[in-house]
């Protein structure tokens, strides 16, 4: 079974990594790889062109322009950090890699993937160069008008072969629709479970961004934790609150509810 996250847009290169922490290289990365292809696409970008691509400010434009101009085709531990370590949004505040033991981290290497604009795939332990590059970016290229035309089957061949092995296999989505629009369903040989998280709000329960994306962390981490290898084994899901509701539910959509105060 593999959980599928979205990327975080902040990034945390600032906090040292224990030296006990392995490091391993993204799939797609490579001298060849589709990565260096993308990186070299966005290096004829000029400051402004990348500023009106992703909606960006003129300072984030330069930061970002000056990123890819150091991108390296090979990530090393001085020039990149471990993904899971790496991304600091709200879904990695769920996750909490930092507190996870190295034999954790390894549960997690094997079963958690990050899709990405720019790597496609990655695992929690994959060296990440400091980018930003939305999956749903507007990036004319070769394959077409965008990065779903240029990742094509790519990402969903990628988790049929990590989920090669697996009997019955199974993805659970806890990305965003705009990542998880990068998986192929044509080709994807897997049954696909998602996960949903809402609140209790005046009189109804309602999904709030803020608390699903940490939620989606949260949901990761619970099945790091508890090594969690079937749909069924997530109904038990209780951290900060959260509780499944069977009535709202169905094999391909399980729904977690909380009341807060």
């Amino acid at each position: 079974m593999l959980f599928l996250l979205s990327p975080a847009k902040s990034l945390d290169y600032d906090t040292p990594v224990p030296a006990d922490v392995p490091a391993t290289l993204p799939h797609f990365e490579g001298p060849r790889g589709p990565s260096v292809e993308l990186i070299k696409l966005l290096r004829t970008q000029s400051p402004q062109q990348i500023a009106e691509l992703m909606h960006i400010s003129d300072n984030l434009s330069a930061l970002n322009v000056a990123r890819y101009g150091a991108w390296s085709s090979k990530s090393t531990p001085t020039n990149a950090k471990q993904a899971a370590l790496a991304f600091d949004g709200d879904v990695y505040g769920g996750l909490g890699a930092k507190t996870l033991s190295t034999a954790q981290l390894a549960w997690a290497q094997d079963h958690v993937c990050i899709l990405s604009g720019l790597y496609g795939v990655l695992r929690p332990l994959d060296l990440l160069q400091p980018y930003r590059l939305e999956m749903g970016t507007q990036l004319a290229n070769k394959q077409g008008k965008d990065l779903y035309a240029f990742w094509g089957p790519r990402i969903a061949a990628h988790l049929n072969e990590r989920l090669a092995a697996d009997r019955t296999p199974v993805v659970v989505n806890l990305a965003s629709q705009e990542y998880f629009k990068s998986v192929d369903l044509r080709l994807l040989k897997a049954r696909v479970v998602e996960c949903v998280f809402e609140e209790w709000k005046v009189d109804k329960y309602k999904i709030v961004s803020f608390f699903a994306k940490r939620a989606r962390g949260l949901m990761a981490r619970w099945a790091v934790l508890h090594e969690a290898t079937t749909p069924r084994a997530l109904e038990k899901f209780d951290l900060e609150g959260y509780a499944f509701t069977a009535a709202v539910s169905s094999p391909e959509r399980l729904v977690f509810r909380r009341k807060t105060t």
